[in-house]
């Protein structure tokens, strides 16, 4: 097995519904995400996943959350926008297009800062 990962980040603003702290206010952080695939065989080029095709598929979805209001989106309308949820959020967007008969999504990585952050494996 190999695993193979990029990491990227975004930025977004949230607030943490009936949290009994600062954190039901709004704020931000600059997210940063790393991505994991697990391979199970190299292609004929010795790779496990392109790595232009991981980054690829990563911020297709990334995108979709950088700089806007994560309470608004639509994943995060009934749910806190926490670090658990977007990990869970990116995993669930990401399982299909990076799964083949030789890789498959093994795990996503968020941390609002260098030292506190959340890994998902999916369910």
């Amino acid at each position: 097995m190999i695993d193979i990962f990029i990491k990227t980040h975004f930025s977004g603003g949230h607030h943490l519904r009936n949290y009994p702290g600062n954190c039901e206010f709004p704020h931000g952080h600059n997210w940063k995400v790393k991505v994991t695939v697990r391979v199970s065989e190299l292609d004929e080029l010795g790779m496990g996943i392109d790595f232009k095709v991981l980054k690829e598929e990563v911020n297709r979805v990334v995108d979709e959350l950088d700089h806007c209001d994560l309470n608004e989106h639509r994943a995060f309308r009934d749910q806190n926008p926490s670090s658990e949820h977007i990990a869970m959020f990116l995993f669930a967007e990401l399982r299909e297009s990076l799964q083949s008969d030789r890789y498959v999504l093994y795990a996503v990585q968020v941390r609002e800062t260098d030292s506190s952050g959340v890994i998902y494996y999916g369910a």
